[in-house]
Formats: C-alpha cells, sequence, structure tokens
C-alpha cells in the first residue's frame, strides 16, 4: 500500500508522516533517511504500510530520528 504524494503530509520531526515511494527520488530519499537499502524500504512498506513511524520500527530504526544519512 503506497500513499499518493499529496496525502503525504508531515510530521512533528518535519518528516513526511508517510513513505511516499512513486519516484525515483522518494525512493532514494526514504533509503538516505533509513540508511537502508531502497529495496528494503520497499519491502517494509509492503509488510506494514507507509505510516513512517511503522515503516521506521520494521526497520530497527528510531523515529523521529534527527540524524539520518540524508546530507
Amino acid at each position: 500500500m503506497v500513499q499518493e504524494a499529496s496525502d503525504a503530509g508531515h510530521g512533528v520531526s518535519g518528516d513526511p508522516a508517510q513513505v511516499v515511494l512513486d519516484a525515483p527520488r522518494d525512493r532514494a530519499y526514504w533509503a538516505r533517511r533509513f540508511e537502508v537499502s531502497a529495496e528494503q524500504v520497499q519491502a517494509a512498506v509492503e509488510a506494514v504500510g507507509s505510516d513512517a513511524a511503522r515503516v521506521a520500527a520494521h526497520l530497527g530504526k528510531p523515529w523521529p530520528y534527527e540524524k539520518s544519512g540524508i546530507v
């Protein structure tokens, strides 16, 4: 289940509240954000849905986390 970009919204941390994987840049963003491969993010979304906190928990990553891999 992948949410549309217009439904993404932003959480308290400033990160989007929904993991959107519609475009290559979206997949790259979330892979960097969680410091995992894009394939791992895709598998997590397929397993638990697009809620960013649930995806983070599935990947064993804290949420929100200020020190993401995004530079």
